[in-house]
């Protein structure tokens, strides 16, 4: 079920007083539900020596969340200097920080490469001549093409812009080496929001073997592969959730076996995002209008700007109307934004409790992918966020967008061309 009980019981009871204080639209997080996922992570892996979760900042790029997780030992995923500062901002230095990006400028390596560096891990093997230092330590991004099939959200490996091929990977490693490169790594990032667990033994299976083959063809040792992230969150409230103890034991047996037949064996590390924050963070809006016209729509304060998922490839998030759970009535509405766009809706046809003027509705699993995928058409400006502390403590750990931020790139030193 989408939003955990205690989720609920900790959230609800004190959501109207929440709403007048900070004014709605916001989204809100559940520190305690985050902290907990990421303990049951750690415990699945606690046998595997070095396993790492580095966190996917593009998830959720908030300093607040950011420091909760490097308090669970975690490091971070960034793919952009923004992200980079944000996550040495809180003090993540060197191995904390794995640089994943594609189609990278050499500006942004000489980004990653101060401060202490991180691990590099690049997607393409042209990118070894654009680095302007050689790394501590480089990783390289493996796309299987048909060996391997994709999911909705991140497509079929053969069509991805992600990665290189086998060839391709021998050959760039065989080159790094070659730039006196010494501690290496091997990645790969194949599905998103995926709920089998199967799928990721598999692609641990896959980087293990290839990694056997690239240790015999370069004579070289892996310090470790990362499987990427993908777990998936149930949305739907009959979706079944990922089983992480059944993944962590088929994974640490193939890494055990691994072992046995190698003498050693790769750590263990992964990037997830959705999967640590997804569930822990609602959208809490106000419905502002109802309008009857073929359809019943429900007009809400937050627009597609708040979570594009929706509006962008037909994504379902729960919706809740608190104070409503025990009306039997019920009628079908659409749950729409003021954005001039026809897809600026959370919800289409949705069955839900009788929504009046001044109701407030919680949109779940908003936790990750959701205020980050804002933007700014229509002028219409991304809400705040809060965080909801273990103590009980509500704190604004983003304001809201003003139009002041909205014209502060207007605001610039004339520059002419002729």
């Amino acid at each position: 079920m989408p939003m955990s009980a205690a989720f609920r019981e900790r959230l609800l009871p004190r959501l109207d007083a929440i709403a007048a204080y900070f004014g709605t639209p916001f989204h809100i997080y559940d520190e305690a539900g985050i902290r907990e996922t990421g303990r049951a992570l750690l415990a699945a892996f606690a046998a595997r020596p070095g396993f790492r979760e580095y966190f996917a900042v593009k998830a959720l790029p908030n300093p607040a969340i950011l420091r909760l997780m490097q308090s669970l030992g975690f490091g971070f995923d960034c793919s952009s200097v923004p992200e980079l500062i944000l996550s040495r901002g809180i003090g993540a230095r060197g191995e904390d920080i794995m640089f994943t990006s594609n189609n990278t400028t050499a500006d942004e390596f000489r980004a990653a490469l101060e401060q202490g560096g991180c691990i590099v891990n690049l997607d393409d093997p042209a990118l070894l001549d654009r680095l302007p230092a050689v790394p501590e330590v480089l990783c390289l991004r493996y796309n299987p093409g048909p060996e391997r099939g994709g999911n909705a959200i991140i497509g079929n490996p053969v069509e991805s812009k992600f990665g290189m091929r086998r060839d391709q990977l021998l050959d760039a490693y065989r080159a790094a080496r070659a730039l006196g490169v010494r501690r290496f790594g091997l990645h790969t990032m194949l599905v998103s929001n995926e709920r089998d667990y199967t799928y990721m033994v598999e692609t641990a299976r896959m980087l293990l073997d290839l990694v056997a083959w690239l240790e015999r063809a370069l004579d070289i040792t892996f310090e470790f592969v990362n499987i990427g992230g993908g777990l998936g969150i149930p949305y739907r409230p009959d979706d079944l959730p990922l089983d992480l103890e059944a993944m962590a034991r088929d994974i640490n047996a193939l890494f055990d076996a691994f072992a046995a037949r190698h003498g050693h064996a790769p750590r263990l590390y992964m990037e997830s995002g959705r999967y640590m924050t997804g569930p822990h963070g609602v959208l809490v809006t106000r419905a502002i209008n109802r309008k009857q016209t073929y359809r019943t729509y429900i007009g809400v304060d937050a627009s597609m700007p708040a979570l594009m998922r929706p509006g962008m490839y037909g994504a379902y998030h729960h919706i809740d109307v608190p104070g409503k759970d025990g009306d039997d009535r019920r009628e079908v509405v659409d749950v729409v934004g003021a954005l001039c766009e026809n897809n600026d809706k959370f919800a289409v046809q949705r069955v839900l409790p009788p929504v009046e003027v001044g109701d407030l509705l919680v949109i779940h699993d908003t936790g990750a992918h959701g205020h980050v995928m804002g933007f700014n058409y229509n002028g219409r400006l991304r809400p705040q966020e809060l965080l909801l502390r273990a103590d009980g403590s509500v704190e604004l750990i983003r304001r809201a967008e003003t139009v002041e931020d909205y014209v502060a790139t207007l605001q610039f030193e004339a520059k002419v061309w002729r």
